[in-house]
């Protein structure tokens, strides 16, 4: 159901904070003509905790309306999750309705369920909804880090169907696997990580790098899944600095800024977000260097 390089799309703003609408849709476009299998917007990189409902809804249908347009088959995932079941139920459905392929679902942060309180949530937007369902497993901003055990008792469930793993535990892939079994899928979230992800039995990876070298990420994983390892090993090379360069400070801000270097949009983030410094933009610099993407 998935597989390859779906992009965790930046959300670009306006100098007065608004959404730059002819950006985001323009930059859609951008990346499902560079060959990735689908994006998503709303996400940690998309900055959704400063998104009000009507601005997650326009992104959500912008994207939605771009891959019908290209007719390619490619797929919108929808970040909908929240530490509010109810709030997050509602985004689900919202962007069910706007014909989403699916919705990822992060663990509700802050509050720090119980193992049995994060079963109950997950179930509960499950229920409320009709699209498959990615939990959204990231201990580095929410604290909570799911287990294999309950990670397996909600695959039970028939809509969720895969999860984003933004761990870089590498052994989880196997573990998990051995639970699950290989029709779960698991999608890296981590891009230094993602190609040995692949080779533990993973299906892919929801990329912060594609936002901005979305071919040189979907040609490793395509590379990936005909078994040209040299080709892989190649592409990893170009990429492993920009991988890098992307977490000197916190994202979304150093992609963004490759984005504004790349003429996509402003630098502009929302509060408490900042842009980068001088010393992250220098190495930024370098890594696309490094990949071809600027000279």
């Amino acid at each position: 159901m998935f597989q390859g390089v779906y992009t965790a799309l930046i959300t670009p703003f306006k100098s007065d904070g608004s959404l730059d609408h002819a950006s985001f849709e323009k930059f859609v476009e951008w990346q499902f003509n560079s060959g990735i299998q689908g994006v998503v917007p709303c996400g940690t990189t998309g900055e959704s905790p400063t998104l009000d409902a009507e601005e997650q809804l326009w992104l959500i249908r912008c994207a939605v309306d771009v891959a019908h347009k290209k007719k390619h088959g490619q797929q919108v995932i929808a970040g909908t999750g929240s530490n509010h079941t109810g709030k997050a139920i509602k985004r689900t459905q919202i962007a069910q309705n706007a014909g989403v392929d699916a919705a990822m679902l992060v663990t509700p942060y802050y509050n720090k369920p119980s193992e049995e309180g994060l079963y109950q949530h997950f179930k509960a937007i499950h229920d409320a909804t009709d699209i498959p369902l990615i939990l959204y497993n990231i201990p580095g901003r929410a604290v909570l880090n799911m287990s294999d055990g309950l990670i397996a008792r909600l695959a039970e469930l028939p809509r969720i169907v895969a999860l984003k793993d933004a761990t870089g535990d590498l052994a989880r892939v196997s573990t998990l696997r051995m639970l699950v079994g290989a029709e779960f899928v698991q999608l890296s979230g981590e891009d230094m990580t993602a190609l040995a992800f692949n080779a533990q039995g993973g299906r892919g990876v929801i990329s912060v790098t594609s936002n901005v070298a979305p071919k040189l990420c979907a040609a490793l994983q395509a590379a990936w899944f005909e078994g040209d390892i040299n080709a892989c090993l190649a592409i990893q090379d170009q990429l492993a600095p920009l991988h890098q360069a992307m977490f000197l400070e916190t994202n979304p801000g150093p992609v963004k800024y490759a984005a504004h270097k790349l003429g996509f949009c402003g630098m502009n983030l929302r509060l408490p977000l900042v842009p980068p410094g001088d010393a992250t933009r220098r190495a930024m610099d370098e890594a696309m260097k490094k990949a071809g993407i600027i000279e």
